[in-house]
């Protein structure tokens, strides 16, 4: 999936930022890099700066316009400022994060950044099918772009550990209802049987047990252990 998630620099002025930006980037295990008509193309210093990221920087692509940027992309978030006249859907950075690493798994997928004096233009902007904003210190919110770059690609990355540490397939399985409410009758009537719930004046005892269980949700394996915790109850009880 990350291999489809690709950062766009938009006439970009200073060619270290460049190689700070593929830095940030391999940091995060992004490797993707289009530059959109650079002021000037990457040189020694933007190698400098990448410290080692030179891999990302020497495979970059460097194209005219941004449309040629996103052609083949299906999502495309750019980075803009709160205060835009653009009503566009706006998504904060985790919020963004997340929907760029679910839509990659389809197609590919952009990060735009603008050039670092002005950001990018509205017309740049409606090309654009999200907007995100870094919410920075108010009274001085000046992000640099390896910066900026550097924030979406950390929660990116963060969203992409959290995928693979619960992959599809692999999420928790649940009791159905009707297994919860056998679970119930017979902690119910187990605990009745000991004495800890008088018949006649049963109270909020088992309502409150259920808001306890549907808080911790058990998972049906959990359940099952419940389940036979009761039944070895059940035997003293009887032996």
């Amino acid at each position: 999936m990350l291999d489809n998630i690709r950062i766009v620099l938009v006439n970009t002025s200073h060619t270290g930022n460049i190689g700070s930006v593929a830095r940030a980037m391999k940091t995060m295990g992004l490797s993707q890099l289009t530059l959109v008509d650079p002021v000037q193309k990457p040189d020694s210093h933007a190698s400098a700066l990448a410290a080692g990221a030179t891999d990302v920087l020497h495979n970059a692509t460097i194209v005219d316009d941004l449309s040629s940027a996103i052609a083949d992309c299906g999502l495309v978030i750019g980075t803009s400022a709160r205060n835009r006249t653009l009503d566009w859907p706006l998504l904060g950075p985790r919020e963004a994060a997340r929907q760029v690493l679910a839509e990659s798994a389809n197609y590919k997928v952009a990060l735009v950044f603008g050039r670092e004096s002005s950001g990018l233009t509205n017309d740049e902007l409606q090309q654009c099918t999200h907007h995100v904003h870094i919410p920075s210190n108010p009274d001085y919110s000046s992000l640099n772009l390896a910066m900026a770059v550097q924030t979406l690609a950390y929660e990116v990355r963060m969203q992409w550990l959290e995928a693979n540490q619960h992959p599809p397939g692999a999420e928790s399985e649940y009791p159905l209802t009707e297994d919860l409410e056998r679970f119930y009758g017979h902690l119910e009537q187990t605990l009745t049987e000991t004495g800890f719930i008088i018949k006649n004046h049963p109270g909020q005892v088992m309502a409150k047990l259920r808001r306890l269980f549907n808080r911790a949700r058990p998972e049906t394996n959990e359940l099952n252990i419940l389940r036979g915790m009761l039944a070895s109850i059940d035997k003293q009880q009887k032996s």
